[in-house]
């Protein structure tokens, strides 16, 4: 797989900025058109381990709209290995963007209901292929975080005092925490409406050593749950494009670069501070739209 960290920068974000607070990005986006972002991080240590096992298969669960599942189809077929994708939810009359790139990178769909896919760790024990190596929802794991924790070694983030990222299963945000520096606090920005159970999730992935790290969590700006896009979210992402040439998917960044502009300019974020966000890519979310909603599409 072609993936190119060269191609990551860090970018100023000046319309973030206020006073004596300095806003940037870090631009995982730029990493790899389809596995971008953290999935690449969150996917490597798995892979790894899938190669050295002698795997000739990749299983993972995610939604219809999953980034994660297409980076799993696209970078098992880069191994020359098959996929299958547990897939929530009935199979629908249409496939959504991202189901039809997952079948196009060889992988092999199977639709559960709610329920089943709830019950994650019966399916994994009760299958039957002995040559598959599974991945969960999101990449969740120690192996996950434990990639994610090598993107702030990655670039040169030392001198930020907070970390903003979206949150959906929270393994970028325990790997971010895990290798936070003792002055930096880490955001976690949920994208589900009511996602209370994100804290459990990410300390289920840190030491108790982790733990005493300062992080915290941000519940308000789900705009309504999963994949919604309101006209606020969309006319801010238009204004992001605008200002900053930065393009944003309405089921992620969008959301975690919203919130980060409100916790600043709304004072959440005190004085001298510099505030790293960090784009995680997967803009094939932005799929579903009709052409003319973002000028970036």
């Amino acid at each position: 797989m072609e993936e190119n960290i060269a191609n990551c920068k860090i970018q100023p974000l000046k319309s973030f900025s206020v006073e004596t607070i300095h806003a940037a990005l870090l631009r995982l986006d730029l990493l790899h058109p389809v596995v971008s972002g953290n999935k690449w991080f969150k996917l490597k240590y798995y892979l790894a381990e899938a190669r050295v096992r002698g795997c000739r298969q990749i299983a993972s669960f995610g939604g219809a709209w999953s980034n994660h599942i297409v980076a799993v189809a696209y970078a098992a077929r880069a191994m020359g290995m098959g996929s299958i994708g547990y897939i929530r939810g009935e199979e629908p009359t249409h496939y959504s963007e991202t189901l039809k790139n997952a079948v196009s990178y060889g992988m092999r769909l199977i639709f559960l209901n709610r329920d089943d896919f709830k019950n994650a760790s019966a399916i994994i024990a009760g299958s039957r292929e002995n040559d598959v190596y599974w991945i969960k929802e999101g990449g969740y794991g120690p192996l996950g975080a434990e990639g994610a924790a090598d993107i702030l070694s990655s670039f040169p983030t030392s001198d930020y005092t907070h970390i903003i990222c979206a949150a959906g299963t929270g393994t970028m945000m325990a790997g971010l925490i895990k290798s936070a520096l003792a002055h930096q606090e880490i955001i976690g920005i949920s994208v589900l409406k009511n996602h209370y159970s994100l804290k459990s999730a990410v300390e289920g992935l840190l030491t108790e050593e982790e733990k005493r790290k300062t992080y915290s969590f941000e519940q308000d700006h789900h705009f309504g749950g999963y994949a919604k896009h309101p006209k606020a979210l969309l006319d801010f992402m238009c204004k992001l494009w605008k200002d900053e040439l930065v393009p944003t998917d309405i089921v992620y960044t969008g959301k975690a670069l919203y919130a980060a502009d409100q916790l600043i300019k709304g004072g959440q974020i005190g004085p001298d501070s510099r505030v790293l966000i960090v784009h995680s890519g997967g803009l094939q979310g932005n799929a579903s739209l009709a052409s003319d909603s973002l000028p970036f599409l």
